[in-house]
């Protein structure tokens, strides 16, 4: 029993002295697991009292967020803060998070905040813009002064929030509220995800676009749902590679591309998906609208439409290639733009008006390739069945197609 007894005080002794000093060893030279940096904007005297004019404090704290060596994130905290028009420039040091869980007010009047875009991102790869949080443009009191359909000298009404330059990003979670122009508005940008995102003004709230975006490739808008006074997704010039899918839009003027044909050196449209989603209410649902007399020669092609429910819809499918928002409009000539590959299918609903389908394309670029399968579009006004309209479009349909095509 001695024997065994010391034996055993002999291994303790040499655990002690050798081994917890390695296994101590072990654990402190161990590399921590770590987050990004947080910069708090209160460290930076933000106040979320909803009236102190916090734009300083933001963009002291993105300046130190942005130039942090590794992954930042800059964060709202719940509370209404005030903001100027502010830019948060790049390029940044490493990943970077803006992160709201309150709520962010611009100034009642589109004077104070001085610049386009309320709340800019310029420059800027790995930027994530998340969180709970709101950003309310306060657009009432400015929508009156929205009146460049008889005024050449119009006031520039402030944007909510938008993207220049921006690639490899994300969005998600966050709300838009009464934007004084267009929400979101999104220029030269690649690689962009918008996920869960809510886009909100009432229906008679002037050019308050949903998302805007020229010159962009690759994004993907999915599990969004807008409710606005103009288009919810408006496609402008030079857009390639786009999958829109999940989002429920209403009021507003529908998902359209353009318009386009007004500007010289505009860009293609290629390559648009818009998929499993619901208009309810909309004046239109899918439309594409270019001016008759258009200054530009440019081509929209590779679309898809399909898996699209349209609830009491004025204009379902309309290919508008006379636009014209504010008659009288210049009439110097048809459309050079060509409009081509276009695949409809599976879309179903009912039409607010007669005409549910309207292809009213160039005489001089007749619409190409515009396939139709299974349309169901009904309309139950007392003026009879719905109706398609075509006009210069050259196509094929198959399947059950109500109402009955008018294609080439």
């Amino acid at each position: 029993m001695q024997y065994q007894k010391k034996k055993m005080e002999c291994i303790d002794f040499v655990f002690m002295a050798f081994c917890l000093p390695l296994l101590f060893n072990a654990v402190t030279t161990s590399r921590p697991i770590t987050g990004p940096k947080v910069f708090d904007v209160r460290r930076y005297g933000a106040k979320g009292d909803g009236k102190t004019d916090n734009t300083n404090a933001f963009t002291n704290a993105w300046k130190d967020a942005c130039t942090w060596n590794g992954p930042s994130k800059m964060y709202i905290p719940k509370g209404r803060f005030y903001l100027g028009g502010v830019t948060f420039g790049g390029p940044c040091n490493g990943k970077i998070s803006f992160v709201i869980d309150g709520t962010l007010l611009a100034p009642p009047n589109n004077d104070d905040i001085k610049k386009e875009t309320w709340i800019n991102f310029r420059y800027i790869d790995y930027l994530t813009v998340s969180g709970g949080g709101t950003v309310d443009g306060q657009g009432k009191r400015s929508w009156s002064l929205n009146d460049c359909h008889k005024n050449n000298n119009c006031p520039k009404l402030a944007i909510n929030m938008g993207f220049d330059f921006v690639k490899k990003s994300r969005m998600n979670g966050i709300t838009s509220l009464n934007s004084k122009a267009g929400h979101l508005n999104f220029f030269s940008v690649d690689h962009f995800d918008i996920t869960g995102v809510g886009l909100k003004a009432p229906g008679n709230s002037p050019n308050t676009d949903g998302i805007k975006i020229a010159l962009s490739s690759n994004m993907q808008i999915s599990n969004t749902h807008i409710s606005t006074g103009d288009d919810c997704i408006a496609m402008l010039s030079g857009n390639t590679n786009f999958d829109i899918y999940n989002v429920t839009c209403g009021p507003g003027h529908g998902i359209s591309i353009g318009s386009l044909g007004k500007n010289k050196d505009e860009k293609n449209v290629k390559g648009l998906t818009v998929r499993d989603s619901v208009f309810t209410g909309t004046t239109n649902g899918i439309r594409i609208k270019t001016w008759e007399s258009s200054a530009s020669t440019i081509v929209i092609s590779n679309l898809v439409y399909k898996n699209l429910q349209m609830i009491d819809v004025e204009s379902p499918i309309n290919i508008d290639q006379k636009y014209c928002p504010y008659p009288p409009c210049n009439k110097l000539g048809d459309s050079h733009i060509q409009i081509q590959n276009v695949t409809l299918k599976n879309i179903w609903g009912t039409s607010r008006n007669k005409v549910a389908v309207k292809f009213q394309c160039s005489k001089s670029f007749p619409c190409k390739d515009v396939q139709l399968v299974d349309i169901n579009l009904t309309h139950n006004g007392v003026d009879g069945p719905a109706i398609a309209l075509c006009d210069n479009v050259e196509g094929s349909a198959t399947g059950r197609i109500i109402p009955p095509h008018c294609l080439n």
